[in-house]
């Protein structure tokens, strides 16, 4: 098991809510400023992390679109839970609004409406059948904006802008890229910077390695369910979840992901036989029990619910203080969904656990690691292809092999091999920055070299010929953290500096 501090992604965001945060306050100002200047037909996309309050932000942008050019907003949502809350912020605003659901057959008196939210699979068959079913729309508003779905419905609201808001701008489908649909994309504030200002919570993450290579990757580029199913329904994985539940999570409300059904069911027999307060949940529930299950876990202080995929989007329970990824995933998007159910502030909450069983957070970096989300925008073959491997390559469990000739320069140090894999994954247990890897390793060639150098012109040698087990370590440490080359270059040239100038402080000392 390795252990890394982990940032999250919530803030705290209710439909009460009137008086915007200065971030968000800021935000609405950047996209109203750009939607007004738009021509008819170009559309915009705004990233905001999971929590940051999208919701309350696009509710606010409605309000004065509304009141500045008196036409009405259309929200289209993927969730009947996302309706509910967006409904709720918008009326708490003072804005007439109107859910379009399975039973909204016709919208024979629409002029008492300023803004319509609708599902958009709901939506889409009533403009199969009748084309002017909403009338006098002037600004689309796309939540969860990542998904394909909405874009066949576009083609009904001409003259109009489309603003896209999603916490991950990166199309579920590879083949219909997101700057296909949206011509420029706003970055909201980074998930560092709202845990900096106390809006998200600080997490903390457990990764137990997991070996997957029985996993399968299906067409669409994401592991397959039924090698999830063989794999995480076998006893030795079963074992390893509890583990880490008793270990990290018990007494905690807690969340725990799967890919499959027969996973979550496999899961919630083993907790219910440990006399453990555990209830199940997936997408063949009806409306009633999924209503009855989401209820007891918000009541139940301990409570523990295993779940296949339904709750990434759309539910908020801000007390769970635990979320297990029991499950692999290649998709960034699903990887922030996931963790972001556990990270919203509450008074007595500034932490939350994540514990990761599916090697998540190898792939893709600490939930706290930089994106550039620009980038993203107008490269996304580049996230969508993994250079991950789940078997480490044979160098990453070796030490550079020295040459005998110099080998023979450091006689009077300890052979002892410097592996730096093992390295950063204690590091990650001991809940340190990734970068003491590096410090410890340079600590160790300046012990070599003081052990070896009678004086300072024989110091510098031996610097010079410690370099390319240097780039060998910087760019183990690259691997590990996935990394480009570009930072194993700059990598490379920090460290010996800083090892230089240790070399002279040693000597003026």
């Amino acid at each position: 098991m390795t252990v890394a501090f982990f940032m999250s992604e919530q803030a705290l965001i209710t439909p009460e809510t009137r008086k915007l945060y200065p971030y968000q306050e800021q935000a609405v100002e950047n996209i109203f400023s750009r939607l007004v200047n738009l021509p008819p037909n170009a559309n915009l996309l705004f990233q905001l992390p999971t929590g940051g309050g999208k919701t309350i932000i696009f509710s606010e942008i409605s309000r004065r679109y509304i009141s500045q050019y008196k036409k009405k907003v259309l929200i289209l949502t993927h969730r009947i839970e996302l309706s509910k809350q967006t409904s709720d912020v918008l009326q708490n605003l003072g804005i007439s609004t109107k859910v379009i659901n399975s039973e909204v057959k016709s919208l024979p008196q629409q002029s008492q409406y300023e803004c319509f939210i609708a599902l958009v699979e709901t939506l889409n068959n009533r403009l199969q059948d009748d084309d002017q079913f909403l009338e006098d729309i002037g600004l689309v508003i796309v939540d969860e904006a990542h998904y394909n779905s909405f874009r066949k419905i576009f083609h009904y609201f001409d003259n109009v802008n489309i603003l896209g808001v999603t916490a991950t701008p990166l199309s579920s489908n590879k083949k219909l890229p997101l700057y296909q649909t949206y011509s420029d994309i706003i970055v909201g504030e980074s998930i560092s910077s709202l845990i900096d200002q106390g809006y998200l919570c600080e997490g903390l993450t457990y990764s137990y390695d997991v070996n997957l290579s029985s996993l399968r990757i299906g067409n669409n580029g994401e592991f397959t369910v039924g090698s999830h199913e063989m794999l995480y329904t076998q006893a030795v994985m079963q074992s390893k979840l509890m583990e880490a539940y008793e270990e990290i999570g018990k007494g905690t409300k807690t969340l725990i992901f799967n890919a499959g059904i027969l996973t979550s069911r496999a899961v919630y027999d083993m907790f219910k036989k440990k006399g453990l307060p555990i209830r199940h949940l997936d997408s063949t529930f009806g409306d009633r029990e999924r209503a009855e299950t989401l209820e007891w876990f918000r009541n139940t202080k301990d409570g523990i619910l295993t779940s296949v995929s339904i709750l990434t989007t759309g539910f908020d329970e801000p007390e769970v203080e635990t979320i297990m990824l029991n499950r692999a995933t290649k998709s960034l998007t699903l990887y922030h969904q996931m963790i972001g159910r556990g990270s919203r502030v509450l008074p007595n909450k500034k932490q939350f656990r994540i514990v990761d069983l599916g090697n998540n957070a190898r792939r893709f970096n600490l939930w706290q690691f930089p994106i550039d989300w620009k980038h993203v925008f107008v490269a996304p073959h580049l996230y969508l292809e993994q250079r991950y491997k789940d078997e480490w390559d044979y160098e990453m469990e070796n030490d550079y092999q020295m040459p005998d000739e110099i080998k023979q320069r450091f006689l009077n140090s300890s052979a002892e091999a410097f592996i730096v894999r093992d390295r950063y994954l204690m590091s990650l247990r001991k809940g340190l920055k990734p970068q003491t890897v590096l410090e410890e390793s340079l600590e160790d060639h300046f012990g070599r070299i003081k052990d070896n150098a009678a004086d300072f012109d024989e110091a510098f040698e031996l610097f010079s010929l410690l370099s390319e087990e240097v780039k060998y370590r910087v760019k183990q440490f690259a691997k590990c953290i996935n990394a480009t080359n570009n930072y194993v270059d700059y990598q490379v040239q920090a460290y010996n500096s800083k090892l230089r100038r240790r070399i002279m402080n040693w000597f003026v000392e």
